[in-house]
């Protein structure tokens, strides 16, 4: 089970909020309803950006909004290769940020196709259940003008939707 918000957002944030993590992620997907999607995420923390561990992840999920049901699988480097053959298209470059927020909660910003016209930017955060997911106020953590577009259940706010319009359709 997946429980999570989402925002668009400009940039990372500009707060002294405590970095927790940086990774580069490519992903793409063999379908989007329902969800089946495969990940590279090539964690990195130290100054230099020397990769310290990359995992190849199988997803899938369900629903929509807040509330989804999720299944991720750790695969091989070679099952994820064949996936992304026959997956036959660009996969989605990322470069995902995690802060540390109060109550033990993680902000995940996020910079999608960095320098193409389709490039954007987003956060998330995921939560331990849905009163706290619907209940939680960016101002509790500074966050009020930084989180201020929310999209959480807008319909084409979805990373399966914009696979579909810039890679399946082209729209670069």
């Amino acid at each position: 089970m997946e429980i999570e918000r989402k925002w668009m957002v400009k940039g990372w944030p500009q707060l002294p909020l405590k970095l927790l993590r940086e990774h580069n992620m490519r992903q793409g997907y063999l379908t989007v309803r329902p969800t089946v999607r495969i990940r590279e995420e090539e964690l990195r923390f130290d100054a230099s950006g020397a990769p310290l561990f990359t995992s190849y992840i199988l997803c899938f999920k369900t629903g929509a909004g807040i509330v989804r049901n999720e299944i991720e699988i750790a695969v091989p480097e070679d099952k994820f290769r064949d996936l992304e053959q026959m997956i036959a298209l660009p996969l989605i470059p990322k470069l995902r940020r995690t802060y540390a927020l109060t109550g033990g909660l993680h902000l995940e910003v996020s910079h999608v196709d960095e320098g193409l016209p389709t490039e954007f930017w987003y956060a998330e955060i995921e939560f331990p259940d849905e009163k706290t997911a619907r209940t939680w106020n960016p101002s509790a953590d500074g966050l009020d003008d930084y989180l201020n577009n929310e999209v959480s259940e807008k319909p084409g706010s979805s990373m399966g939707e914009y696979w579909e319009q810039t890679r399946v359709r082209g729209r670069f």
